[in-house]
């Protein structure tokens, strides 16, 4: 309410410009591809390398070699510098959870062939990996300490202990699927669970019985949904109630109904086994020795995946699938797109649509790779004739890294190595800097694909194609920063790309907190209030030379507030990087004077 002011005085007034936030949350790339384990086709972030092998694993056998898929060695380069991953698992259409029946015989196990069921267990995690079983009934386990023939790191068992018939509980265990009896891996731990709805201990309501899941009715519009009651505490499982034990006990604590006890499940412990496209032996289809890694991929088997065809199930379907969950903005804040593992000459419609998503965002750029291992020259830069867009950045050749995990070498596309040198670019300086050369293009690798010559270099920077250049005693780094773009502009350097992102998902993120509010001066300043001083930060950390930033009555006009529009203008200045120094020698002769 306004002071009244009659009398001569001193009236004091405060404005709050505060009420928007200074920043914007974490953000950080995407990346599409197929991983041993985790939900399939559900947009899932992890923070850590560590965090992304518990959900998505990391080494797997295929054939008689062991292997890591390019999503993992992309996330591990990624996440040593980065704050944030979104990872998008692709995999065949036959892929679904592992369950297992918990029931009421003498011991947990038997109920497949004997007893009832109290409950199902079903995994996050998706592939036929997660079976923990061999053959369709029963646990199998060998030897005194009761180890599954088919267990291993990446799938789970379960144990019943303490079960109360007076109290209607039991605990219920989640172990890693390769531990024994004498040496459990327990990776979860439930107690004084109850299969009574009204219980505040109800296991639905501790552990959770929902999951995610992909709605692809309209295949041009995917969207992801949440199945089930209760939210799910568990990161490996949720459950399914078969019997429920509905007010077990009654006002004096005891049973109400005898026979309800009965329904308990046994104390036991059991595994794993679900209906997938392989076998329950702990393998997906795309293990055999008939998928191609790394510098042996094909234009029709990318790691065992078909990625030259969108409409193609087992590759390219999936991968679009993925893509266009993406495109969707509000649920999935990303800088960056890479699909390490497909490429233009041999996966093009794949690559296409995930610069086309980076393109229909306007907030992140795709990092794609030209060919496979193996091609010449002319043939890698001529890839680049097909686009002209500022969201995409190509690098070129391949690069030879050590496998972390299994201690060997490995060749692996630039896509799995840039994301990670834009992170350092950001960790040790800011995105409106460029990712190159010997400060902050360092790639950690052995060797290239190639060595460039000078030559070399000019012909594919002319072609939109950013080396990665070898220097004696320096090592591997990128030596370029172009985008795709072809006409000649600011925005064909991926730093002012980079800038204009992340300028755009600042403003959007802080002005959203003004829509629906009045068009007034004291809105539009308060827009100005948490602008003009970021802009300003940038300008300071050599982002910007200069900038200007207009929303008053200039261009919030009547006729634009009767559209309920409000308007801002800023105009920008980038900061260009320097990529070309010449320094000019001029030889003088004997006698001149050099005057300052």
């Amino acid at each position: 309410m306004a002071e009244k002011i009659i009398s001569p005085g001193v009236f004091t007034r405060e404005n709050d410009l505060s009420f928007l936030p200074a920043g914007i949350g974490l953000i950080g790339a995407a990346v599409v591809g197929p991983t041993v384990k985790g939900p399939v086709g559900i947009p899932t972030l992890v923070t850590s390398y560590n965090e992304y092998v518990s959900k998505f694993g990391n080494t797997f056998k295929s054939g008689s070699d062991y292997y890591q898929y390019l999503t993992s060695h992309a996330a591990e380069r990624y996440l040593q510098y980065g704050g944030a991953l979104t990872v998008v698992r692709v995999d065949g259409a036959s892929s679904t959870y592992a369950s297992a029946s918990v029931g009421t015989g003498s011991t947990a196990y038997e109920l497949i062939s004997s007893a009832g069921t109290s409950f199902k267990i079903h995994t996050l995690s998706q592939g036929s990996i997660m079976n923990s079983v061999d053959g369709v009934s029963g646990a199998t386990a060998t030897g005194t300490n009761h180890a599954l023939t088919s267990g291993s790191a990446d799938n789970l068992r379960w144990e019943i202990t303490s079960k109360n018939n007076a109290l209607g509980t039991f605990n219920l265990l989640i172990r890693r699927g390769d531990d024994t009896a004498t040496q459990k891996t327990v990776l979860e731990t439930w107690t004084q669970l109850s299969l009574d709805p009204n219980s505040t201990n109800y296991i639905a309501k501790v552990i959770g019985d929902s999951y995610w899941a992909v709605d692809n009715s309209d295949s041009a519009d995917p969207f992801v949904y949440q199945s089930g009651e209760y939210k799910g505490n568990s990161a490996y499982i949720r459950v399914e109630v078969i019997k429920k034990t509905v007010d077990y006990l009654d006002a004096n604590g005891t049973i109400r109904i005898a026979a309800a006890s009965s329904s308990l499940p046994a104390d036991g412990s059991g595994s794993f086994n679900g209906a997938f496209g392989a076998g329950a032996d702990g393998t997906r289809v795309q293990d055999t020795a008939a998928a191609l890694y790394y510098g042996d991929i094909t234009s029709g088997n990318s790691q065992g995946f078909d990625a030259n065809d969108l409409t193609n199930v087992n590759g390219g379907a999936a991968y679009n699938q993925a893509l266009l969950l993406l495109q969707n903005q509000d649920q999935y804040d990303i800088n960056m797109l890479m699909v390490p593992g497909v490429n233009q000459k041999d996966h093009g419609p794949v690559v296409n649509k995930a610069i086309s998503i980076c393109e229909t965002r306007g907030d992140a750029i795709a990092i794609v790779d030209p060919v496979g291992k193996g091609q010449t020259l002319t043939v890698a830069y001529g890839e680049t004739d097909d686009y002209n867009t500022s969201y995409a950045a190509m690098y070129w050749p391949w690069v030879q890294i050590t496998d972390n995990q299994l201690a060997k070498n490995v060749w692996v596309p630039a896509s799995v190595v840039m994301p990670g040198v834009l992170a350092y670019n950001d960790s040790v300086s800011a995105e409106w800097y460029a990712p190159a050369g010997l400060n902050r293009g360092g790639i950690t690798a052995h060797q290239a694909e190639r060595n460039l010559t000078h030559a070399n270099r000019d012909i594919l920077y002319q072609n939109r194609l950013n080396p990665i250049a070898t220097f004696p005693g320096v090592g591997v780094c990128a030596w370029g920063q172009k985008t795709l773009q072809k006409r000649a502009s600011a925005l064909d350097r991926v730093n002012v790309r980079r800038l204009l992102i992340n300028l755009k998902k600042f403003i959007a993120s802080t002005s959203k907190y003004l829509v629906f509010e009045n068009n007034t001066t004291q809105t539009r300043n308060r827009f100005l209030s948490t602008v003009v001083p970021y802009m300003e930060s940038v300008q300071a950390n050599q982002g910007l030379y200069a900038f200007k930033v207009v929303m008053d009555a200039s261009n919030n006009t009547p006729d634009v507030i009767d559209r309920n529009i409000m308007k801002g203008d800023i105009f920008i200045q980038p900061a260009r990087a320097a990529e070309f120094i010449v320094v000019d020698f001029n030889i003088m002769p004997t006698g001149a004077t050099f005057n300052d």
